[in-house]
């Protein structure tokens, strides 16, 4: 991953530089965060699970991390960054009894959670230390939990267009959903469904009820991964 001094340079601009280049869709980061989680409550649903804890892995400022705890209804949700100003917002915005958030390298995974989520994280680790983080997250769960591992899909034109646009993006390294599904199911996950999301820009609001019949055409602007540990 980016070394933490990168990261801590966007603590106090990270929405307006993530914003400023999700402008062209006509939409800001609450309402593609807003479209993950609400998309991982329907798979949970589906797979007939009711998690009670998640980490937020890559939480940034914390506010997916209590978007996931309030819409899953779960009772403990761990926030992880590797930048601690960017945890100094989010602990001092949304830090509760129910949220709480650490650097990576002061939790101790016990294998005791029942998901896991990121968003957008894997394109800033370098790829010889992908396996590694997979790893990381493989343990935090306990057996049979889920991992909702959300990308950015370079197959998508527009998404390519939005991370070159954006600041702390541009010199990521997307990663393809094969080379996505190949890691995790390497680090000990079995992939349950592929599904892509938000196809459709603002101006094609109207279209947006279409997503769930469409979600299997690899050209959505996001995919999901979602596994389960084996």
């Amino acid at each position: 991953m980016r070394a933490a001094s990168e990261f801590d340079q966007f603590a106090d601009t990270y929405d307006a530089h993530l914003n400023q280049a999700l402008s062209v869709s006509g939409e800001e980061k609450g309402y593609f965060a807003r479209g993950r989680v609400e998309w991982l409550r329907r798979c949970l649903l589906e797979v007939r699970e009711r998690p009670l804890s998640a980490i937020d892995y890559g939480c940034g400022l914390g506010d997916t991390s209590t978007l996931l705890q309030a819409e899953l209804k779960l009772t403990s949700v761990l926030g992880l960054d590797v930048s601690d100003r960017l945890l100094n917002v989010a602990r001092a915005e949304r830090s509760s009894e129910l949220c709480r958030f650490k650097r990576f390298d002061e939790y101790v995974p016990r294998a005791t959670l029942d998901v896991a989520y990121c968003n957008g994280v894997f394109h800033h680790i370098p790829m010889q230390e992908r396996a590694s983080a997979v790893d990381y997250i493989n343990r935090c769960l306990r057996p049979g939990g889920l991992f909702a591992f959300w990308e950015n899909n370079p197959w998508n034109p527009g998404t390519r267009y939005v991370m070159s646009r954006c600041t702390f993006d541009r010199d990521a390294v997307p990663i393809a959903p094969p080379e996505a599904r190949r890691l995790l199911q390497g680090g000990g996950f079995e992939v349950l469904r592929v599904n892509f999301l938000f196809f459709f820009p603002r101006f094609l609001k109207v279209l947006r009820f279409l997503e769930p019949q469409v979600s299997r055409i690899p050209l959505g602007a996001q995919y999901q991964i979602l596994c389960r540990k084996t």
